[in-house]
């Protein structure tokens, strides 16, 4: 990898890597237990949520995924300061309802963000499908383009990509969890695919390991190998040496190049060494 510049996709004006920085570990949502949730909040500290973020962007990944927060812009600005990368940031503001959202896109205007992607906690319960309409969006995507951000959805539901797209909304980008375990897809992987591949518009895969439920050289082939060249891929690490990891195997699936990963052992792999 050293020298070689990361597959990038291009979003309106942004070069954006074809994987980008997930920050759901960084604030304790495992999407696994309580436990975890508790134990990630306090093993994150800004220093090790920096460290994480400076290897991707060692790496070339100039993405991050996050509900609008300041301390991570302070951490954005604090990795561009060490490493010179940029983190573009594709926020996803929720809210109760439209005023609540709006006040999350002013948010995300004031912190910075290139990108604001109403939360699938918003988008989501305001998908009528059978109308082919999405609701409570009139007057948050024309706010979304007078803040200067570019506008996009963040769903869970498939049917927020083909409503958005067959109704003509200003959305230049979708999110939309995809993974070999169907973890979060509200349909069969086979039919996420189909509806990926099947916009025009560039989608971010989330959750492509599952939140821990898929091995990363599984996981990472699957989605890259069967979403569209100009999506993109958003993963959380807990290390350094994870990004290093799930940076290699991404770029094998995207360029075929061999990825020189370890495999995890434990003293019954023994009788497979020789093999």
């Amino acid at each position: 990898m050293s020298g070689v510049k990361f597959p990038t996709t291009r979003i309106e004006k942004y070069e954006v890597s074809r994987m980008l920085c997930g920050t759901n570990t960084f604030y304790g949502y495992s999407h696994f237990s309580h436990a975890k949730d508790v134990w990630l909040r306090r093993y994150f500290t800004q220093e090790r949520i920096i460290e994480v973020m400076c290897r991707f962007a060692e790496h070339g990944i100039n993405g991050i995924v996050s509900i609008p927060r300041p301390d991570l812009k302070q951490a954005i600005d604090e990795v561009e300061r060490r490493t010179g990368v940029h983190f573009i940031t594709f926020a996803t503001p929720g809210g109760k309802d439209e005023d609540d959202l709006m006040t999350g896109v002013r948010l995300s205007r004031d912190l910075g963000c290139e990108f604001c992607m109403p939360h699938t906690g918003y988008t989501d319960p305001r998908i009528l499908a059978a109308e082919g309409r999405l609701v409570g969006f009139d007057r948050a995507l024309p706010l979304i383009r007078q803040c200067g951000m570019v506008p996009g959805l963040s769903t869970h539901r498939p049917e927020a990509i083909t409503v958005g797209d067959a109704g003509g909304y200003d959305v230049a980008t979708y999110i939309q969890p995809y993974n070999s375990a169907g973890f979060l897809c509200s349909v069969e992987t086979d039919w996420v695919a189909r509806v990926i591949n099947g916009t025009p518009k560039p989608v971010i895969a989330i959750k492509p390991l599952g939140a821990g439920r898929v091995m990363p050289p599984t996981g990472l082939r699957f989605v890259y190998g069967t979403i569209k060249p100009i999506d993109s891929v958003c993963i959380g690490t807990m290390s350094p040496e994870e990004v290093d990891e799930d940076v290699k195997l991404a770029f094998e699936a995207l360029t075929g190049a061999k990825a020189d990963v370890q495999h995890q052992y434990t003293r019954s792999k023994k009788v497979l060494e020789a093999t």
